[in-house]
């Protein structure tokens, strides 16, 4: 089976060398998204002190961001939004972010829910704080 791969500036560049999604058949696999800007690389609500701490942290800027991204990559490969069949979502602190992560969640799959899970880690290659894999469903 041949494989066909998808990279768009649309969405964030990735962090290694890898392609923002790949189709193989009728199954389109993204790779991790996160919520960085893909204009400026800036992560949505993370401001950081000239030391590198945090002074401003906004949780529910970067779901946004992260979705647009998903979006950004689903339409440069030829799907949809309602092709996702199964969302993994990676979370650098749990207690904290989940409740608004569930919440922000079902505006975006209202009428469509695909599978998820979501699982807590301590770090991601960025300082974000999310990041989605995602599998669509590209039909016959």
């Amino acid at each position: 089976m041949s494989t066909q791969k998808t990279e768009t500036n649309k969405a964030p560049q990735p962090v290694g060398a890898y392609p923002h999604a790949r189709r193989a058949g009728n199954l389109l696999f993204l790779s991790g998204i996160g919520p960085r800007d893909p204009e400026t690389n800036g992560i949505p609500g993370l401001e950081r002190s000239a030391m590198g701490n945090f002074t401003e942290f906004d949780f529910e800027a970067q779901c946004h961001s992260v979705f647009r991204n998903v979006r950004a990559v689903l339409e440069a490969a030829g799907a949809r939004w309602e092709d996702l069949v199964d969302v993994t979502v990676f979370l650098v602190n749990m207690q904290r972010d989940f409740h608004i992560y569930n919440r922000i969640y079902a505006e975006y799959f209202k009428d469509h829910q695909p599978c998820r899970t979501t699982v807590a880690i301590t770090a991601l290659p960025t300082p974000i704080a999310i990041e989605l894999k995602c599998i669509a469903y590209l039909g016959e």
